[in-house]
């Protein structure tokens, strides 16, 4: 008798262990999705496009993230030095505001991108890839 007791009691309580560990595994995907961060995103867009925002926006920043060497030597007129070692120390700095429109390019489109998504993943949330100067058919001083 005591036996059979010891046993119906195991078998309760492992039918609950079991119901319980099933539970979670249901919900620990649904725990992941509730924890995921949205990823920090900037967009990519033509010279065309750039040109177009910044001629009807006259406030936007556009950000040349090459060498000073650079930037002497060609850049896009109105654009700012800022070199792509610079971003992660300087950015909260020369940027404050997190919601301004920036535009960023440089020789060829890796530089860019990289700061692109760099001002992105620090919560800057208005930010343009333009690519290389090199494909920019506009005016450059």
């Amino acid at each position: 008798m005591k036996n059979l007791f010891i046993q119906t009691f195991k078998i309760k309580y492992m039918k609950r262990a079991i119901l319980s560990i099933f539970a979670i595994c249901l919900l620990i995907p649904f725990l992941g999705c509730a924890q995921q961060k949205t990823k920090a995103m900037y967009h990519k867009i033509s010279a065309e496009e750039a040109k177009k925002m910044l001629d009807e926006n006259p406030g936007a920043l556009l950000l040349d993230v090459r060498s000073e060497a650079e930037y002497n030597e060609k850049h896009i007129p109105g654009a700012t030095l800022f070199p792509l070692p610079d971003i992660a120390s300087k950015a909260a700095i020369v940027l404050p505001a997190k919601n301004a429109l920036i535009l960023v390019y440089c020789r060829s489109g890796m530089r860019s991108m990289n700061a692109a998504n760099q001002l992105a993943s620090m919560g800057y949330t208005n930010v343009y890839d333009i690519g290389g100067i090199n494909s920019w058919p506009y005016d450059t001083e």
